[in-house]
């Protein structure tokens, strides 16, 4: 049975490139993704069941009746983004140690859920400041989006207490060893 890697973090702290390393450069590791399902089109090259399960906001609330999801949450008006339970049991089940790139409240969702089971890991920026600095040298999103995703940083920074290990991405190498020294000591254990 494969183990749980949750990782959770404002957006533009560095979270995405520490998993995709760990997951690429570190296959003994032998990390998945869990496929999450969201209600937002594909961006770009990304593929249904693939990168993520797109639903409608109708499919994703009939989901959510049925009680089929471990997680999910309502991001913004009509946009979802949830965890299905039986994916996840596909994928321990097939020796898989499943990640989840989750919000706080998702992260500490699936904890509870799992338990021991589960590593909850908060990637943390160094300061609000610098991750605003970070999310404007993208280029990739409008000034209010920004500043949506700002404020939304300062209210997930209050969750980061509740995880299991705080990885601070002051100097990205450095944040990756250590996520690396912590996921291999849990999924060796």
């Amino acid at each position: 049975m494969g183990k749980l890697i949750i990782f959770s973090a404002p957006s533009g702290t560095g979270k995405s490139t520490i998993i995709n390393w760990l997951m690429s450069e570190h296959r003994e590791l032998r990390l998945a993704f869990s496929i999450s399902c969201t209600s937002r089109q594909p961006r770009g090259t990304e593929q249904n069941g693939v990168e993520y399960f797109f639903l409608s906001p109708e499919e994703f609330r009939q989901k959510i009746a049925n009680d089929e999801f471990l997680e999910y949450e309502e991001v913004y008006a009509d946009r979802f983004y949830g965890t299905l339970k039986s994916q996840v049991e596909k994928q321990t089940s097939e020796g898989q140690n499943v990640v989840f790139d989750v919000d706080v409240k998702g992260g500490c969702n699936i904890k509870r859920h799992y338990g021991d089971k589960a590593l909850s890991i908060f990637i943390q920026p160094p300061s609000i400041e610098e991750l605003r600095r970070r999310l404007e040298s993208r280029a990739t999103d409008a000034p209010e989006v920004i500043d949506q995703r700002i404020a939304r940083a300062e209210y997930e920074l209050g969750f980061a207490s509740q995880f299991d290990r705080i990885v601070v991405n002051d100097d990205l190498e450095k944040a990756k060893s250590e996520a690396y020294a912590i996921i291999r000591e849990f999924v060796e254990a």
